[in-house]
């Protein structure tokens, strides 16, 4: 049964096809298939340790470490238009950057400059949740979680993903070194690290 607040809570949603959803964390005004690199971090269902561990900050792997190792690299095979940053697979997640660089034909924009919605037009946020789009963050990241789980279960390894992912939109170059300095040292950091 509810309590008060879960009650009030889940009348707080929004309603997608009459059902309750968790509000977006996505950046209301942004198109995440515009071109930007993206920093990605992927958890396993309750932070379940599947991939492996960390043994004297080096990060050994398990097989379905292996899969979602080698999966990542594959995104350049599925997807268009799109570069890998730095990437490491940690016990129970993953961090990697996701550059898209869509052809300068095409409608792009820097993160840097964070459009303006004018006030007459829904924030791209609210057709999000309905239309993801081909070559956005989402579409990528779902499939590529869509494809370490099949392998995983082809081979009879039990496993589970988050239902969600965390993103964050890198600004300008010193976030970029930030996060990439981040991912190279996240194995030396285990012990405190947030997702353990």
């Amino acid at each position: 049964m509810l309590s008060a607040g879960d009650w009030q809570f889940v009348h707080s949603m929004d309603k997608f096809l009459n059902k309750y959803r968790i509000p977006s964390t996505r950046l209301q005004t942004w198109n995440y298939g515009w071109n930007a690199a993206y920093f990605v971090t992927i958890c396993t269902r309750d932070h379940v340790c599947y991939f492996g561990e960390v043994v004297d900050g080096q990060m050994v792997l398990s097989e379905k470490g292996v899969i979602a190792d080698i999966l990542w690299h594959e995104i350049l095979n599925h997807a268009k238009q799109i570069e890998l940053g730095e990437f490491v697979v940690m016990p129970n997640h993953i961090h990697g950057i996701l550059i898209l660089n869509e052809p300068p034909d095409v409608e792009t924009t820097h993160a840097l400059s964070l459009r303006d919605e004018s006030p007459d037009q829904p924030p791209i946020g609210q057709s999000r949740f309905q239309h993801q789009g081909r070559n956005t963050v989402s579409s990528i990241v779902g499939s590529y979680k869509s494809a370490v789980s099949k392998h995983a279960h082809r081979l009879g390894l039990g496993f589970a993903w988050q239902s969600r992912f965390y993103d964050r939109i890198i600004r300008n170059e010193n976030e970029f070194r930030a996060i990439t300095d981040y991912i190279i040292n996240n194995p030396l950091r285990w012990e405190d690290d947030k997702f353990k």
